[in-house]
C-alpha cells in the first residue's frame, strides 16, 4: 500500500462513525495461540478435527475435555498483541463500534474491548448440560485426573457439562450472529482481520457491509475467501498493520 492510499485510509478511519472488526484465528496466532488446524496437529494421536464435534464428545468425552483444557492453558498464558490493543483503543473512541470474533480466547477482552460478540463461544466457560447455564473458570482446569468415570461437572449444580464452544456440525448461537449481522449491515467501515473466511463464507458480514456502502479493509498476510470483497487489502500481520492505521 503506497503512502497516498494509507493517508486516505487513515482519514477514512478518522471520519467513520460506525466501525466493525471481524476477527479470526490469525489475530490470536500472533500472540502464540495456534490456528485451529495448527493446534497440536496430531494431539495424543488424535486428529484435532476428531476432537471438536458432538459425536467426538459422545464417543470419548474425557479426551475431548483434555484437549479443550490444553487449549485453555494456551489461551490463559497468551497476551494481547498490538492488534488487540488497537481495537480496544478504537472501542473507547468511536461512537459505534463492534468486534465480531470467531476466536474462543479472551485476548480481546483482556486488551480492553467491551463492545463485542463471540460467535464460537469461550474456552474459559463451561456449559451445564442439565439446565443450560454457563459458568466461567478463572484459570485452566486440571486435566490430570480426567477419565471416563471422572469428567468435569458444572461448578454450580454438579451436573454433566461440556466446554461452552461451538463444535463442527453445531449451529451458532442466534443472538451473537444476529447482533453482528445487524451491525455489519449498517457500518461505515469493516475490518476483516486474520480470517480465511472459509467457515460459512465469513457468515455474510462482509457482503452485508458492502451492500450498505461500507469500506472493506482486509488485513491478512495471504489472500482469503473474502479478498474479492475488500476495497483495500493489506498483506501484513495484524499486529504490524493495525497500529499503523490507527493511533488515538
Amino acid at each position: 500500500m503506497d503512502g497516498s492510499t494509507l493517508a486516505r485510509l487513515k482519514d477514512r478511519i478518522k471520519n467513520s462513525k460506525r466501525v466493525c472488526a471481524f476477527t479470526g484465528a490469525g489475530i490470536s496466532a500472533e500472540s502464540g495461540i495456534p490456528t485451529f488446524r495448527d493446534a497440536g496437529g496430531l494431539w495424543e494421536n488424535y486428529n484435532v478435527e476428531d476432537l471438536v464435534t458432538p459425536e467426538a464428545f459422545e464417543r470419548d468425552p474425557a479426551v475431548v475435555w483434555r484437549w479443550h483444557i490444553w487449549l485453555q492453558g494456551l489461551a490463559f498464558n497468551a497476551q494481547p498483541n498490538a492488534a488487540h490493543k488497537t481495537l480496544a483503543n478504537m472501542d473507547s473512541l468511536f461512537p459505534e463500534f463492534l468486534v465480531i470474533t470467531q476466536n474462543i480466547d479472551d485476548l480481546h477482552e483482556r486488551a480492553g474491548t467491551r463492545r463485542m460478540v463471540k460467535l464460537h463461544g469461550d474456552i474459559m466457560e463451561i456449559l451445564c448440560l442439565e439446565d443450560g447455564h454457563v459458568c466461567r473458570v478463572t484459570s485452566p482446569m486440571d486435566s490430570s485426573n480426567i477419565g471416563p468415570d471422572a469428567l468435569p461437572t458444572c461448578p454450580k449444580c454438579g451436573g454433566a457439562a461440556r466446554p461452552n464452544v461451538v463444535w463442527f456440525g453445531e449451529m451458532l448461537p442466534v443472538e451473537p450472529l444476529a447482533e453482528g449481522s445487524e451491525f455489519a449491515r449498517r457500518c461505515d467501515l469493516l475490518f476483516i482481520i486474520g480470517t480465511s473466511g472459509a467457515v460459512s463464507g465469513g457468515y455474510g458480514f462482509a457482503e452485508s457491509a458492502k451492500r450498505g456502502g461500507a469500506c472493506i479493509v482486509e488485513i491478512n498476510p495471504e489472500e482469503s475467501a473474502l479478498t474479492y470483497l475488500a476495497d483495500i487489502s493489506i498483506r501484513k500481520p495484524a499486529a504490524a498493520a493495525m497500529p499503523e492505521l490507527f493511533t488515538p
